[in-house]
């Protein structure tokens, strides 16, 4: 090829390659307007989630704040309630201690100097069982401490003849209100009394010898002479009383000066369990008709009051608990048997588990085979293995 010819090509060359600079240059900037576009619309919709995420979490905050009110106003509303259900349960209670007279409980001296006669006839006579148990303690089988619920001094049991399942509570040495739970679950769970039923007693009660039997409730009447109030808990009212016949009575433990009178019950009745100055050193038996609260028969015991810290019945055999001046192991170191059926050689020694003081009151179920115990301030259940006694 020639150079003029060269000389012609070098135009149209020059002119093709401007044209696609030039479609290439445009091509870009599509790309580029295209990127923009797609960028702007990103961040708009950033901006947009921006404020959505920004309202939710407003509309969250203000529907926390309306919960928390709502909260508030629920908790001020139970407290509300919780108030007008202990008013509702004082005004109950009052309801239930507006009972018709009791009968007269003033003391007859003429009767109480007959009853005195009559029992002292019949003291430390063999006893006539009126049932065929032959059963002692052979030890503690098990122990189960329920909970600390009260005063350190105090009694807790269930009925010991009948099958209620009710707790009943006597916090305290000196009160006039008793505690009821419905079972012992619901005794177990709940600390607070106001979860409890009330019987106010028409007269206060005094010591932790009181007792459930067969619906009705045995206490110790706190002021003037020692009386045996008999208190039907069906319809709250009391049934009878009586003076018990023992004349200069002392308390009957050496390490509970609150209690004069211990109400016992087991396989064979109800029984009282005493001391008099008479014979101080030692504690006394009584065998009670629980229907007319009568002292059917009277016992001198070799068992001494001294260390003595609470007292059971099993079998018509008296078990007495000791324990020291500083709480140690408590155990059952005297056995009366008022039939003489079980000579103390054969009584098993009896030893408690050590647990925080000395028991201030021990009530045996013949039901279950077992004692419930007030342990300084914890409530305590001893279940009994029992054996047969070995007549002498």
């Amino acid at each position: 090829m020639g150079p003029w010819r060269c000389l012609l090509l070098l135009p149209l060359l020059a002119a093709a390659l401007r044209a696609q600079q030039q479609q290439l240059m445009e091509y870009v900037e599509r790309r580029l307007a295209l990127l923009e576009e797609r960028i702007s619309q990103w961040h708009d919709q950033s901006s947009r989630y921006s404020t959505e995420l920004r309202d939710f979490k407003n509309q969250v905050l203000g529907m926390l704040e309306t919960a928390e009110k709502e909260r508030e106003a629920m908790r001020s509303e139970a407290e509300s309630t919780a108030v007008r259900v202990d008013r509702l349960e004082r005004e109950v209670d009052y309801l239930e201690t507006q009972n018709p007279a009791p009968p007269c409980v003033e003391v007859d001296e003429t009767l109480m100097e007959k009853q005195v006669a009559t029992a002292k006839q019949r003291k430390n006579e063999k006893y006539t069982k009126l049932t065929d148990c032959s059963d002692t303690i052979a030890s503690v089988r098990a122990m189960k401490i329920l909970k600390r619920f009260g005063s350190t001094s105090g009694l807790w049991t269930k009925d010991a003849a009948g099958t209620s399942e009710k707790i009943y509570v006597f916090d305290g040495t000196a009160n006039d209100t008793v505690y009821v739970f419905p079972r012992m679950r619901e005794f177990t769970l709940f600390s607070a009394t106001r979860k409890a039923a009330r019987i106010k007693l028409p007269y206060p009660w005094v010591g932790t010898g009181h007792l459930v039997y067969n619906g009705h409730l045995y206490y110790i009447r706190q002021q003037g002479p020692f009386q045996v109030i008999k208190f039907n808990l069906a319809n709250k009212t009391v049934v009878d009383s009586s003076v018990f016949p023992a004349e200069e009575q002392i308390p009957v433990f050496g390490l509970s000066p609150f209690t004069y009178i211990e109400v016992a019950a087991d396989e064979e009745g109800l029984w009282a369990i005493y001391a008099t100055k008479e014979d101080e050193k030692n504690i006394c038996l009584a065998k009670l008709d629980p229907t007319s609260l009568d002292i059917e028969q009277m016992w001198d015991t070799p068992c001494p009051r001294e260390n003595a810290e609470g007292a059971f019945v099993v079998c018509g055999a008296l078990h007495v608990v000791y324990n020291t001046r500083l709480p140690s192991r408590s155990r059952v170191q005297c056995v009366f048997d008022v039939s003489g059926t079980l000579s103390p050689e054969d009584a098993s020694l009896v030893y408690f588990p050590k647990r925080y003081g000395s028991h201030s009151s021990m009530k045996y179920s013949p039901r279950e085979k077992q004692i419930y115990a007030w342990d300084d301030g914890y409530q305590i259940i001893y279940r009994m293995e029992m054996k047969k006694k070995l007549e002498v």
